[in-house]
C-alpha cells in the first residue's frame, strides 16, 4: 500500500468519527428501490414492519418466511426476518442468530445468509438491531457496543424459545461491524454454541483508533473534545443532529478504493435498501461516543471452548480485523482467506461466500 493510500484511508476515518459514523453512508433518495409496488405492512408490539418481499436478495422456494418481533433486556422491540427450512417435519432444529454489516438492514446481507442457511437445514433469524430499520429504539440512528451486544442475545432468547427449535444448538452470524459485536455476544451469552464472522469489523477499535490504528492521542481528543461539544449543541436543540452523508452521490474516481466498494453495494441496485442507513441516512453526529471508550474484544479468549470461524477476503481492507482477533482468541479456532475477495464481496457474492463450509462448521458445532 502506497503512502497516499494510508493517508487516503486515515482522512476518511478521521473525518468518519468526526461526524459520527465509520462505515460509507448517504443520504439520498430511494431510486434503486428493489420493489416498486406499493408496501404491505403489519404493526406488532409499536413496530410497523413490510410484510411485501423487499429484499435485495430473490426469495427462496426451499424456505418458509415470516417477520418476527421480540425484545431485549433493555425493552426495546426488535423487527426481524424468520427463515425455516420448508422440510422440518416436526424436527427440534439448529438455530442462528445473524445481523450485519453495521448500518446495514436485514433486508440486505443478513438477510441473505440466513435464506442459505435456513436452505442448508437451520432455523435462522435476522434481525434489524435496536434504533435502526423496522427495529424500536428513540433517537433513531444511534448505535452501541452494549445494546448491540445484547440484540444478539436477545434473538437468542427467541429462537430458545420457539417449539421447532433446539435452545442447546444455538450460533451466532456477525457480519462486517457486527462481527465484532457478535464476537462480543458470544463471550459473554455461554447459550451460544458456536460463531462465525465475516468481513468484521472491531468498530470499538477503528472508532477510537481509526484504520490501522493511526489516530494519534492528539487527534483522539481533538474528536472527543468535538464529539463532546456536540451534544452541548443536541441539548439545546432537544433532538440529536445527524452527521454529514460520507459517500457522495456520485464517485469522483480519485476516492480510496474501500470506499468505492462501499458504494458499489450501498449505492446501486445491487445492494441499495432504502432503509439502510449505508444506502439512505446517516448516524447521529455523536454516535462514536460509547465505542470510542468501550473496546469489543477485551473477553474474546472467553469464547473458548466453544468454537470460532473467522472468514475474510485476501484483499479486503479489513482484513486486519480478522487477523487480528484470531490471534486474540483462543482455540478452537479458525481463520478463512477467500482468495480474490475484497470486504464487500462477502456481503453477497454467495459465488464467495463459503456457505458450503459455514454449514459444515455449525452442523459439527451444533451437534
Amino acid at each position: 500500500m502506497d503512502n497516499n493510500s494510508k493517508q487516503s484511508r486515515r482522512e476518511f476515518m478521521q473525518k468518519s468519527a468526526l461526524v459520527g459514523a465509520s462505515l460509507a453512508l448517504v443520504s439520498g433518495t430511494n431510486s434503486f428501490a428493489s420493489n416498486t409496488k406499493e408496501p404491505h405492512t403489519k404493526t406488532v408490539n409499536g413496530v410497523t414492519m413490510t410484510t411485501t418481499w423487499d429484499k435485495v436478495f430473490p426469495k427462496s422456494d426451499k424456505v418458509d418466511h415470516e417477520k418476527v418481533t421480540f425484545k431485549n433486556r433493555y425493552g426495546i422491540t426488535l423487527a426481524a426476518d424468520l427463515y425455516l427450512p420448508k422440510n422440518r417435519a416436526n424436527n427440534s432444529l439448529p438455530a442462528l442468530a445473524i445481523s450485519g454489516p453495521y448500518g446495514a438492514v436485514k433486508e440486505q446481507s443478513s438477510g441473505l445468509y440466513a435464506q442459505m442457511m435456513a436452505e442448508k437445514g437451520f432455523v435462522a433469524v435476522a434481525f434489524d438491531p435496536s434504533y435502526t430499520g423496522e427495529s424500536g429504539g428513540e433517537p433513531r440512528n444511534v448505535s452501541s457496543p452494549d445494546i448491540n451486544t445484547e440484540d444478539f442475545s436477545a434473538a437468542v432468547d427467541y429462537l430458545g424459545i420457539q417449539p421447532f427449535v433446539d435452545k442447546n444448538r444455538i450460533g451466532i452470524i456477525g457480519i462486517c461491524g457486527f462481527g465484532g459485536m457478535g464476537l462480543n455476544a458470544t463471550a459473554v451469552d455461554k447459550r451460544v454454541k458456536a460463531v462465525v464472522v465475516a468481513s468484521m469489523y472491531d468498530m470499538s477499535r477503528v472508532m477510537s483508533k481509526g484504520y490501522y490504528d493511526k489516530v494519534t492521542l492528539e487527534e483522539r481528543t481533538k474528536m472527543l473534545e468535538n464529539l463532546n461539544l456536540q451534544r452541548w449543541v443536541d441539548a439545546q436543540k432537544g433532538k440529536p443532529t445527524p452527521s454529514s452523508r460520507i459517500l457522495p452521490d456520485k464517485l469522483q474516481g480519485d476516492e480510496p478504493q474501500f470506499v468505492k466498494e462501499y458504494f458499489d453495494y450501498y449505492r446501486t441496485s445491487r445492494g441499495f435498501h432504502a432503509r439502510s442507513l449505508n444506502s439512505s441516512g446517516s448516524w447521529n453526529a455523536t454516535n462514536p461516543l460509547a465505542f470510542m471508550n468501550m473496546p469489543l474484544m477485551t473477553y474474546i479468549k472467553e469464547i473458548s471452548p466453544r468454537p470460532l470461524l473467522i472468514i475474510a477476503g485476501e484483499n479486503a481492507h479489513s482484513r486486519y480485523f480478522s487477523e487480528d482477533a484470531y490471534k486474540a482468541a483462543n482455540e478452537p479456532k479458525e481463520l478463512m482467506i477467500i482468495p480474490n475477495t475484497v470486504h464487500v464481496d462477502l456481503y453477497d457474492k454467495v459465488e464467495k461466500i463459503p456457505f458450503d463450509k459455514i454449514e459444515a462448521f455449525f452442523k459439527n458445532a451444533l451437534k
